[in-house]
């Protein structure tokens, strides 16, 4: 079976920060930040590139040498995370194979370690926070209004005692 991983564009947001990727989910009112190796998986996963041929693509990429392509296991380790966080177009089986280094839900030390890596390559990684709706952010609770939390009130009030004052 060929695997041609396709990342998600409807209703996402994307903007480069340099050596990472933000997202923004509009559907989900959430945010990942992928680090460097984790945006140039996902930039290579156009449903059109199968593991190998991402795994040369990147390995030109990050170590500028196409004869010294990247672990595919690396990149199977990007694409779990995408398949966790519902940013991928059509969810894909991952090989047993692929992840049997390690047990369970990996942290980066075990992925490390058990895929020898350098620290040329850093492993993908993918961070999500729940992003709050537009309106939610910019709603502020008036004075004698009740709150639990000073940020819920409006500028200059505070909360005491459960109330905006």
């Amino acid at each position: 079976m060929k695997h041609l991983p396709k990342t998600r564009k409807q209703n996402l947001i994307t903007r480069d920060l340099g050596d990472e990727l933000l997202i923004y989910d509009e559907l989900r009112h959430r945010a990942y930040c992928l680090n460097r190796t984790a945006a140039a998986v996902w930039k290579q996963c156009n449903g059109k590139r199968s593991i190998r041929q991402i795994s040369v693509l990147l390995g030109n990429e990050i170590t500028g040498d196409r004869s010294m392509p990247i672990d595919e296991r690396l990149i199977w380790h990007a694409i779990k995370q995408f398949k966790r966080d519902q940013l991928l177009e059509e969810a894909i089986e991952i090989p047993q194979s692929m992840l049997a280094h390690v047990n369970g839900n990996p942290n980066r030390r075990q992925v490390i370690r058990a895929l020898g890596l350098t620290a040329i390559v850093a492993v993908p990684l993918v961070s999500s926070i729940v992003a709050p709706r537009a309106v939610q952010a910019s709603t502020c609770i008036a004075s004698g209004g009740a709150c639990i939390s000073g940020p819920q009130c409006c500028p200059p009030r505070i909360c005491n005692s459960n109330v905006c004052v």
